[in-house]
């Protein structure tokens, strides 16, 4: 008997599932789930973020700090996202004061850049930059004795070399440039530049000098003083201005230098000094004072005085006002000394020394009338008392409180024209999230723009083209399954038939 005879036989023959069409339309569908669920798959995968890390420096004053930085390897608008990671304060004071033994400078720093070193990947530590930035003390050094900082600046710099780290440089900033660099760090951390909203001004108070910066349209009087930045695709015209020898340690020096003037020449010769609390008594060398440029006396005279407290504000306003000179200022806008300076503007963020000695007075809030009669009470009150309710903190700080919180005032009321009404707009921080406010955050965010971007990893497809894809495939599915079923109802009806 032919096949064509035998019924089973013909139903086996013209089983609609052996169709070339529908066994064709299968394998597309199933192609098709699979390149969706891959793709979906691959597209959404996990990506392990590259980071990239920078080290700077703070060669300050009175002591130097290491910053670990990191930042996205892709950059927003050609400006690195950087974060602070990590500070490291070196023991001991700044670099300026190794102007004796130089050789020593560097390797005061080694335990601090060990430190730093550990906080970055080993395959990264060959490609992150280090950069040291001395600011007024080395300026001060500089002035005094160019061959002596030359000194210090090469040990700094023969230390840093032999580090696994890729070291990019060691330089004395100028002043205008910390000021700046300040500047950027307080908005940058506040977002504003992000944002394009109304950026903060920047005070900042070291030991040997302090940096007022904020933007202004005034130019004409002085243009040495602004400096023109482009972030995050806006310009921005900055006002900044940098007075080396006025910051809380300098002035300080000027201060006793001045009252030292009426004194007789004689050995142990009292100082009476309101602005040091009642009951303070202390033999110290004149060296301490003159040794240093911001004090205009030939030489540098040897013996020594009793500095002896008297605790009165408002005589220790008058003499710390004394340091300024304000008569130059009558026909012109200008904060002291003759420096032109623009009608302040907007909010500032004061940090540094700022900070600290404010936070400790427990002054960074309420009015300036409030300030001044807080620190009326408190310079008043004997420094037994005081010693008593700060037994852990060191006395050569404790004692200068009552003058540092008077020269701060000082300083923005009568020096940078803040008045009772502007004093609220002084936010004094030390922090903005993780980060320090300083100069160091913005000198890295300006350092990123010269090293290379490294090509992230990315999806395989764009988003518009993931969401293209994935659409056309949800379309194609649904379609097939509707061919399929027609080819398969068609080809099983038509055996059907044969069989009848």
């Amino acid at each position: 008997m032919s096949p064509r005879q035998h019924p089973l036989l013909e139903m086996k023959t013209k089983n609609p599932w052996h169709r070339p069409l529908i066994i064709c339309v299968a394998i597309v569908f199933a192609v098709a789930v699979i390149g969706m669920v891959t793709t979906g798959v691959i597209q959404n995968r996990h990506i392990r973020q590259k980071y990239k890390y920078g080290i700077v420096l703070d060669a300050g004053s009175s002591h130097t700090s290491v910053y670990v930085y990191q930042w996205p390897a892709e950059k927003e608008n050609n400006t690195g996202m950087v974060q602070q990671t990590h500070v490291c304060n070196v023991k001991g004071k700044g670099i300026s004061s190794y102007a004796g033994s130089p050789d020593a400078a560097g390797s005061a720093l080694g335990e601090c850049m060990e430190e730093a070193r550990s906080k970055v990947p080993t395959e990264r530590q060959k490609e992150t930059p280090v950069y040291l930035g001395a600011t007024a003390g080395m300026r001060l050094l500089r002035m005094e004795n160019q061959s002596a900082s030359d000194q210090v600046l090469a040990s700094v710099e023969n230390f840093l070399k032999v580090t696994p780290l890729s070291y990019q440089g060691a330089c004395i900033i100028t002043g205008q440039e910390e000021g700046a660099y300040g500047w950027i760090t307080v908005n940058y951390l506040g977002d504003n530049f992000r944002k394009a909203q109304r950026t903060m001004g920047a005070l900042d108070l070291g030991g040997a000098s302090t940096q007022i910066t904020f933007v202004s349209g005034v130019e004409a009087q002085s243009p040495q003083d602004f400096i023109h930045f482009r972030l995050y695709g806006n310009e921005y015209h900055v006002y900044t201005h940098s007075f080396l020898c006025y910051g809380k340690d300098q002035a300080l020096r000027l201060a006793l230098s001045h009252r030292l003037r009426a004194l007789p020449e004689t050995t142990n010769s009292t100082l009476l000094d309101h602005c040091f609390h009642t009951g303070y008594r202390k033999q110290k060398d004149l060296s301490d004072v003159y040794d240093s440029p911001c004090v205009s006396k030939q030489g540098t005279p040897t013996g020594t005085f009793i500095h002896q407290g008297a605790g009165n504000w408002s005589l220790c306003h008058q003499h710390v006002q004394g340091l300024f000179n304000f008569s130059q200022c009558a026909k012109r806008s200008c904060s002291f000394n003759g420096v032109f300076q623009p009608p302040l503007q907007g909010t500032f963020g004061a940090f540094s020394a700022f900070f600290f000695v404010m936070n400790f007075l427990n002054l960074t809030s309420g009015s300036l009338d409030d300030a001044k009669q807080r620190l009326t009470s408190y310079c008043s009150t004997p420094w037994e008392k005081i010693q008593k309710d700060h037994p852990k903190v060191k006395e050569k700080y404790l004692s200068e409180y009552c003058f540092s919180g008077t020269y701060i005032l000082t300083l923005l009321e009568d020096g940078y024209n803040f008045t009772s009404d502007t004093w609220k707009e002084i936010k004094f921080i030390k922090k903005i999230g993780d980060s320090d406010a300083g100069w160091t955050l913005g000198y890295m965010l300006n350092m990123t723009n010269m090293i290379p971007a490294e090509a992230p990893d990315r999806p395989p497809l764009p988003h518009s083209g993931y969401v293209a894809v994935m659409v056309l495939l949800a379309l194609l599915l649904p379609g097939l399954l509707f061919l399929g079923y027609r080819l398969f109802r068609r080809s099983g009806s038509a055996s059907r038939k044969q069989i009848v």
